[in-house]
């Protein structure tokens, strides 16, 4: 038999099989369609419940929106971030999962913001920072050097490049910082007003964190909003897998057109 001949035979089978005496459908035709339907609504929630497991509880997208953290991290950065690293958090709760490391000094971190009274519109976002000191620790800046339990913490050389501005400039925000400031140390009383340069010495209580941004100049950070409780980490951001001049570029669909190719990659440190 031809091989036109045998499909030409399958297929009359089929036909045949299909009908009852009368040319109607066999009892339970339409089930096979019910089934299949079925089948793909249960591929596509197996589907969505893998995505927000691995979104909730080990990994997750994040966008950097300003330049608070140049050089180390530049707008239009896209990292994964790594929720596991100090335990996810279940979401709609208080509940914090354990984690297989803690947050030291010098990590960058990604964390809810204490609330910002001073943007209703969006008191408590997302934010990256690098956290400079943790519980226990004493902490200060005079002329613009941060000082931790009394040793000197210079940038980056590549930090060090980001434009100074008015170290000066002081902000009724930075009033948090006299309930947490010390006296008698060696880096002398705090300042009566705290400025952008000069402030602390502040002594960071249990539980709690204190964040600054690489860009000193440019970063709306702890000095604002103050200290950052344990419960509010979120991950650390692992690598950058996408960047694009977001904030300089003139090209049309800069995410497309204007790549920044040596980013990609790159490890976070």
């Amino acid at each position: 038999m031809s091989d036109k001949s045998s499909v030409a035979a399958l297929r009359s089978g089929k036909s045949s099989a299909g009908k009852s005496k009368g040319g109607k459908s066999a009892p339970g035709g339409g089930a096979g369609s019910g089934a299949t339907t079925w089948e793909n609504v249960k591929a596509v929630a197996v589907t969505i419940a893998i995505f927000l497991f691995i979104r909730t509880f080990l990994l997750e997208a994040y966008r950097i929106p300003s330049g608070s953290m140049i050089p180390t991290l530049l707008i239009g950065d896209w990292l994964f971030v790594n929720k596991l690293a100090y335990g996810p958090h279940v979401p709609f709760t208080n509940i914090n999962l354990p984690g297989y490391d803690d947050p030291e000094r010098g990590d960058v971190i990604v964390f809810v913001s204490p609330n910002q009274i001073d943007q209703p519109e969006d008191p408590t976002p997302t934010l990256v920072k690098r956290l400079v000191a943790v519980a226990g620790d004493t902490v200060w800046m005079r002329d613009g050097l941060l000082h931790v339990n009394g040793m000197p913490q210079r940038q980056s050389a590549e930090a060090q490049k980001n434009p100074r501005g008015d170290g000066g400039f002081s902000h009724p925000l930075f009033q948090w910082q006299k309930a947490y400031e010390v006296r008698g140390t060696r880096a002398g009383d705090p300042p009566a007003s705290p400025t952008l340069d000069d402030w602390g010495p502040l002594v960071v209580p249990p539980n709690m964190l204190f964040m600054l941004g690489d860009n000193r100049y440019d970063s709306k950070d702890g000095r604002y909003w103050g200290l950052v409780p344990r419960e509010n980490v979120r991950g650390r951001p692992v690598f950058v897998y996408y960047s694009y001049r977001a904030d300089e570029s003139v090209r049309p669909l800069p995410f497309l057109t204007d790549i920044r190719w040596g980013r990609i990659g790159t490890i976070i440190r």
